[in-house]
């Protein structure tokens, strides 16, 4: 029997100039199956995006959602910081629910471990009354810095509804391993955002920061072992596409941009298949 294939999200990075409806029907158009909607630039009250605002818009993007049967794998960001007031999401997590999310995306940035466990416990139980789940992302420019911090910190706020967002880019440069991953239990793993990138970079925050936020590459044009990593994560766990191409985007459209993405992604999927049948 065939095993079942990642499921495809489109994630607001990879096409961050369309408004939420115009990106669910791209995202349909190129045949995915989810999208991840931005909801926050910083903290609660603080760059919202339009989608927190504008209740005509939100109602848009839920009609669109409907006409393409699509539905929104995660919402995104919550970043916790020293200065955090968790109750300030609750805004947050009922838009989000409202969109159908299934989880909030989040990142940890601060040096007291002690506090930030407090608060993902705070904010678990916030996502749990909105039927979501947390997952945390660790970012190689924050204190949170690896999949060995993120697990660590997860197993110490010990919530059931609290998992891990693999990020392909985030895992290499970050130094992670296959034995760390495995290190994981299985459960933990809602989904991966999936890109590539080149085999050499600079280590800077600065560089870090535009390679992940602006210059990504397609799955399979970098140095990035996907197919190992896709062996190694759970099966069939969705795959977000988070593949910011800005210098592309200058000379190619949205729809041409996610189809090549997906394209692309399809095939080191299938390459991982294939490897795992001949094992």
């Amino acid at each position: 029997m065939t095993p079942p294939s990642h499921k495809l999200s489109l994630s607001y990075y990879t096409v961050p100039e369309l408004a939420p409806p115009a990106m669910v029907a791209v995202a349909a158009w190129a045949g995915c199956d989810h999208v991840g909607l931005r909801l926050l630039d910083s903290q609660p009250g603080r760059d919202a995006l339009p989608i927190m605002c504008d209740a005509r818009l939100r109602a848009e993007t839920r009609s669109r959602l409907h006409d393409t049967g699509l539905s929104v794998l995660d919402a995104n960001t919550a970043r916790l910081v020293p200065q955090t007031e968790v109750s300030a999401y609750r805004p947050f997590f009922e838009v989000a629910a409202g969109l159908g999310a299934r989880h909030a995306l989040a990142t940890g940035n601060d040096p007291d471990e002690s506090r930030l466990v407090a608060n993902f416990v705070a904010l678990c139980a916030l996502a749990e009354e909105h039927g979501m789940t947390v997952q945390l992302e660790f970012v190689p420019w924050l204190t949170v810095a690896s999949l060995n911090d993120a697990a660590r910190l997860v197993a110490r706020v010990g919530r059931s509804n609290m998992g891990i967002a693999l990020d392909a880019l985030h895992y290499s440069r970050s130094g992670g391993t296959l034995d760390d991953i495995a290190g994981v239990p299985p459960w933990q793993f809602a989904y991966m955002h999936i890109c590539d990138a080149p085999a050499s970079w600079d280590s800077d925050r600065e560089s870090l920061l535009h390679a992940a936020m602006r210059e990504r590459l397609v799955p399979g044009e970098g140095g990035i072992d996907l197919v190992a990593l896709l062996r190694a994560v759970p099966e069939a766990i969705p795959l977000a596409l988070e593949i910011p191409t800005e210098t592309l985007a200058r000379t190619m459209a949205a729809p041409a941009r996610v189809a090549r993405a997906v394209a692309a992604a399809r095939i080191v999927i299938a390459k991982s298949r294939q490897e795992e049948t001949i094992r």
